[in-house]
């Protein structure tokens, strides 16, 4: 590779200075510096690459081109949206119609099979499902539970587990085709200053990473997470997470473990302390803990012991406390993805134990009015970005999309400002600076320093100044992945 100048850039807020880039590292820093080609940056600032570090990018993709309903306020909305499109789709035989995005939380009526009937009337033959914004509950009509082996189901909406297996009947795209998508969600994200990803779909991720690479895909690298039905392969491959895939050009590695002990806020399933108003009674008026640590901790001890990280999906503040109880008893570190709701008291746990914390900023945003709710009394420790921090955890922050936008600076912006859409912030004690919040978006790096490989976020204006508004809309000009440029609108 061509050794490359890139001038007049600013790293931290500074004076202008040069980078110079061979072999896909930052090799020097200076004034003046020259080589074969140079791009003059006119002072625009420059951050390490941005990763999100969970992410679902086949769901991503696919719900680019679903029914968005969610917009709507109630059962009867988004029952009415879905049978507006049933009657103006060309005519697919064997295809269900497919909505993403409810959330059915504060609705003030509830989404059954019944309801769906009633709003498709002469389209009622045409199975229909609907995907929670979460991606923990799909609600499904009479026809679409005839056709996934649930007839007869009492309400028609499918929670956890069952709606897991759901969502992927419904993933039933040719390799060919949802690889083009996912490709075109990738190249939107380089456009935002993303360098890599954790992709936590549920789905034999390093073949499936090997084979879109193979192909041409190269505008991310990717951490490819392991599933509990893929975990004897990986470990009789002797994959180990960190651990560069052969003959993927360094962009594929293996991710860590993922399993999830409980479900989400929003679909109600999160495992907490206290029980759900409303639900005072219900067998899961706590939520759902659906893997005891009798299952976990051996799990934790097998994984680790293996080589791969073992990352656990916890999001209720009993299912933290559950989890950190395992990694403590397993004797290992990890990862706990979201983290949404934690006690006081296992706050200090997460550094203690070793234990990373992954959250989603923006999901704070889209649940603040669930979350008051639900939760209500104890949202001063929901998604607790401030307190994790002072208390010595590692912090890593993503998306979950399609749950929220693959866009770090969305991510950053909702750590920042804990603000969006007009409201008041939520909970501003938990923000923290857009310091940490980049380091937290770029694997902990905090600047961009020689040494370093060389990708990287060029964007247009000062991300340590900027107002969480215009950290939402960055603009970024270029993205680089170790010196090649991924996306660029400069000169």
């Amino acid at each position: 590779m061509t050794a490359l100048v890139l001038c007049n850039g600013r790293i931290d807020g500074g004076e202008p200075i040069d980078l110079l880039i061979e072999n896909g590292k930052i090799v020097q820093l200076g004034v003046g510096l020259t080589a074969p080609r140079s791009i003059d940056l006119e002072g625009r600032h420059v951050v390490p690459g941005l990763w999100d570090d969970h992410v679902h990018l086949s769901q991503h993709a696919l719900a680019h081109r679903r029914v968005d309903v969610s917009a709507a306020g109630s059962a009867a909305e988004a029952a009415a949206i879905m049978a507006a499109v049933a009657v103006v789709r060309p005519s697919e035989p064997g295809l269900p119609l497919v909505g993403f995005g409810f959330r059915d939380g504060l609705w003030p009526d509830a989404p059954t099979a019944a309801v769906l009937d009633a709003a498709l009337g002469a389209h009622g033959g045409l199975p229909t499902v609907l995907i929670s914004g979460d991606l923990h509950c799909c609600w499904l009509n009479t026809a679409a539970l005839d056709r996934y082996g649930f007839a007869l189901h009492p309400t028609g909406v499918l929670r956890e587990n069952d709606a897991f297996r759901v969502t992927d009947a419904l993933q039933d795209v040719p390799d060919s085709v949802l690889d083009a998508w996912v490709a075109e969600a990738a190249v939107t994200a380089a456009t935002r200053g993303v360098v890599g990803v954790v992709d936590f779909e549920m789905a034999d991720n390093l073949t499936v990473w090997s084979r879109r690479i193979a192909a041409g895909s190269d505008r991310l690298r990717v951490a490819a997470g392991i599933y509990t039905e893929h975990l004897d392969a990986a470990i009789a491959a002797g994959h180990r997470t960190g651990a560069v895939i052969a003959e993927t050009g360094g962009l594929l590695q293996v991710g860590p473990f993922k399993i999830l002990i409980d479900g989400s806020l929003n679909t109600r399933t999160a495992y907490c302390v206290d029980e759900y108003p409303g639900l005072e009674g219900h067998p899961h008026s706590h939520g759902m803990l659906t893997v005891s640590p009798d299952v976990l901790v051996p799990m934790l001890r097998r994984v680790f012991a293996a080589g791969i990280l073992p990352a656990v999906h916890a999001i209720g503040d009993d299912a933290n406390r559950v989890a950190l109880d395992c990694f403590e008893a397993a004797g290992c570190p990890g990862r706990i993805e979201h983290a949404q709701l934690v006690r006081d008291t296992d706050l200090p746990r997460f550094a203690a134990l070793g234990v990373t914390a992954s959250l989603q900023p923006e999901q704070a945003m889209d649940d603040r009015d669930v979350a008051d709710r639900y939760w209500a009394g104890r949202t001063a420790r929901a998604f607790p970005l401030r307190s994790l921090i002072d208390a010595g955890a590692t912090l890593v922050l993503g998306s979950d999309a399609p749950v929220a936008p693959l866009d770090p600076w969305i991510t950053i912006a909702a750590a920042v400002g804990r603000e969006r859409d007009g409201l008041p912030a939520w909970h501003p004690e938990q923000a923290i600076s857009a310091a940490e919040a980049i380091a937290a978006s770029a694997h902990g790096r905090r600047r961009v320093a020689a040494g370093d490989i060389s990708d990287l976020c060029i964007v247009e204006i000062d991300p340590l100044t900027a107002t969480p508004q215009a950290l939402r809309a960055m603009p970024v000009s270029a993205t680089l992945i170790a010196g090649r440029f991924t996306h660029t609108l400069l000169d």
